[in-house]
């Protein structure tokens, strides 16, 4: 049985929380492609600076928002914990691509070994009975959450091109931040 829309949905103003996630699953992927048929060390460096900037983007708006919000609604543990793992050695393979360069004899291993994690990670997410499932059968209001993880994501984006660096996701922000989001949302 086909789901009702959202009224976001119908109106087009914003995604809710699984289709903003679900549309950069499908952005990083698409990188992922490219990166493995680029021409040249120049491309790849470029790709793997995207993919990896979106994926440090992606997690810290998962970790901040998505799932502390997911576990309050399922008290789903399991799924919980298996995410943030899987984040956590995403990580460490992203701080090691974003440390090297082509010219690493390991560079495209590792960029090939990271989207390895990320797809077996999305899949997770998004099998039946995955966490975005069990999302969707909860009492989460994902279409506030995905104006939340919106508004999130573009300031970090900002924050990247303003030349900071994307902060380390984690999960954990200063409480200001957290009460200035808070203010932001209501």
């Amino acid at each position: 049985m086909a789901r009702a829309k959202s009224k976001s949905e119908r109106s087009g103003d914003s995604q809710d929380a699984i289709a903003l996630l679900k549309a950069d699953h499908r952005q990083v992927e698409e990188w992922f492609e490219e990166f493995c048929a680029a021409p040249d060390d120049d491309r790849k460096q470029e790709l793997a600076t995207l993919i990896c900037n979106a994926l440090k983007v992606h997690t810290t708006i998962e970790e901040e928002i998505f799932y502390p919000a997911f576990l309050q609604a399922t008290d789903d543990l399991k799924l919980h914990h298996e995410a943030e793992v899987e984040h956590d050695g995403a990580k460490k393979l992203i701080a090691e691509i974003e440390g090297s360069s082509p010219d690493d004899e390991y560079f495209d291993a590792k960029v090939t070994v990271l989207f390895e994690m990320i797809k077996h990670h999305v899949k997770e997410e998004e099998k039946t009975g995955g966490m975005f499932a069990e999302a969707r059968k909860s009492e989460m209001d994902l279409d506030a959450l995905g104006a939340q993880l919106a508004a999130r994501k573009a300031d970090l984006e900002g924050e990247a091109e303003e030349g900071d660096d994307v902060p380390p996701s984690g999960g954990k922000m200063e409480r200001s931040e957290v009460e200035r989001m808070m203010k932001e949302t209501r």
